[in-house]
């Protein structure tokens, strides 16, 4: 028994001397180097470029449209917000985005280059996809939660409340209410 109860002490002292206050820094370090990493990705595809398609841009807002939904030529996109959501998604060369929320929460989602981007929010959430250049993103954010999901050329990025997920390379996703993260490159 004594043992135990030494073990115990070791253990319960232990948690008292800052440790958590050095794992949170860490987790924050780690979280805006991926946010860094993020951003360059973004503005490296941004630069090359997307498809060989043209179509004219399209942006569809919610509200103060129900459900708007535009067309121009190749490039599509559809906005829906319920209650007090607000939803943002644009589109050109060949993109497609489609941004959905409910209950106060907010969604964006941007697609070029032959990409799809789906975003949905509800519940205070705030969800972010962007496909660039034929990638597939998709997020989904409830009851305060923030996701983005960043995908290039042939690259598919997924993050919600069940988690992140990248595949190929040029993907990017994190989930900043529970600090999951994954990059691809």
């Amino acid at each position: 028994m004594p043992l135990i109860s030494s073990v115990w002490f070791r253990r319960s002292s232990s948690r008292g001397n800052g440790s958590t206050s050095n794992r949170l820094g860490g987790r924050l370090a780690r979280t805006g180097a991926v946010v860094t990493a993020g951003m360059g990705l973004v503005a490296g595809l941004a630069l090359a470029g997307g498809g060989v398609a043209s179509a004219a841009p399209v942006t569809c807002v919610s509200p103060p449209l129900v459900n708007d939904i535009q067309v121009s030529d190749t490039a599509s996109c559809g906005a829906q917000a319920v209650g007090a959501g607000r939803s943002q998604a644009g589109a050109m060369e060949s993109g497609t985005a489609v941004s959905v929320s409910a209950d106060n929460s907010y969604t964006n989602t941007y697609a070029n280059g032959f990409g799809t981007a789906l975003g949905a929010s509800r519940g205070n959430g705030q969800a972010h996809a962007y496909a660039l250049g034929g990638g597939i993103a998709r997020a989904g954010a409830a009851d305060g939660n923030f996701t983005v999901a960043i995908a290039g050329w042939g690259a598919g990025a997924t993050a919600d409340a069940n988690g992140v997920d990248c595949m190929g390379t040029l993907s990017f996703a994190v989930n900043f209410t529970n600090g999951q993260f994954c990059i691809a490159g």
